[in-house]
């Protein structure tokens, strides 16, 4: 009988303390500073965070191999000084992006992205997609945003008491049609253009989304595993992109530089 295979997150859960150290410290060699002996904070970070943790090598995408650090226990673990690299290009983007004062849309919608995903757009007022993606919301954002102006419309009526002239069945009627339009729209109303750049939490999952943006030429952000395409994101960050830690890491260092962009001064012109 063959023996089962070992995914990340049982990996994540043993308790190999020696091993675990092993590889930090193979992972680090390349970023101690020339006569410390330190490793490297950041890599150390990414590595506690969980980042480096890939899947089997059956599932990983020809073109990931380069941003392959080594195989334990059949699964392949992440060169994180690559990550690093790859990371601090992204965050020079979105700190540009804010500089510029540019919207970003925030998109991933698996259960383990969806949650983060939620409360960064809400405790930013960024807008984002943690649901299923509503198609055409780029390739047809006029239809799309004609939909959220109605939702808009719908509420601020609710909260006036405008919709109370109407019988109960009526109101009850409106009352389901919001409901729908929130579960699915949640976290676009505030999105009254086509967005300047989205960052993806596994583009491999958000097809239709990373196809609506290809499409139209917007760049884009991916965290993204072993598993996927590099070339569906214009900035690739090789990660976990399953554990919350590894996502959560990530995305409040994407965030961060984004927001310390908003806070310089805009270069002239931009404005």
């Amino acid at each position: 009988m063959p023996k089962p295979e070992l995914k990340a997150d049982d990996l994540e859960k043993k308790d190999e303390k020696p091993q675990e150290n092993a590889v930090l410290s193979n992972i680090s060699v390349s970023a101690e500073k020339p006569g410390s002996g330190a490793a490297d904070s950041e890599i150390e970070a990414m590595f506690r965070a969980g980042v480096h943790f890939g899947y089997s090598r059956s599932r990983r995408h020809p073109k990931m191999k380069p941003y392959i650090f080594s195989l334990k226990n059949n699964v392949e673990i992440l060169d994180l000084e690559k990550t690093r690299q790859k990371l601090r290009e992204a965050e020079d983007f979105l700190r540009k992006l804010g500089q510029e004062r540019k919207k970003i849309l925030l998109v991933g919608a698996k259960p383990s992205a969806a949650f983060l995903i939620e409360k960064v757009g809400r405790e930013l007022g960024m807008p984002y997609s943690a649901k299923r993606w509503p198609g055409g919301l780029l390739t047809n954002f006029n239809v799309i945003r004609k939909r959220l102006d109605y939702l808009e419309d719908l509420k601020a009526k609710k909260s006036s008491g405008e919709l109370a002239k109407y019988t109960k069945k009526e109101q009850l009627v409106f009352d389901e049609e919001i409901n729908r339009l929130e579960e699915k729209f949640a976290g676009l109303v505030s999105l009254k253009k086509e967005p300047d750049a989205l960052i993806f939490v596994d583009p491999g999952e958000e097809k239709t989304a990373v196809r609506e943006a290809r499409q139209l030429g917007i760049a884009s952000v991916g965290i993204a595993n072993i598993d996927c395409d590099p070339n569906l994101v214009t900035y690739l960050i090789p990660a976990n992109d399953s554990a919350q830690s590894s996502i959560k890491y990530i995305l409040e260092r994407l965030i961060k530089a984004y927001e310390d962009g908003l806070q310089s001064i805009p270069p002239a012109g931009t404005e």
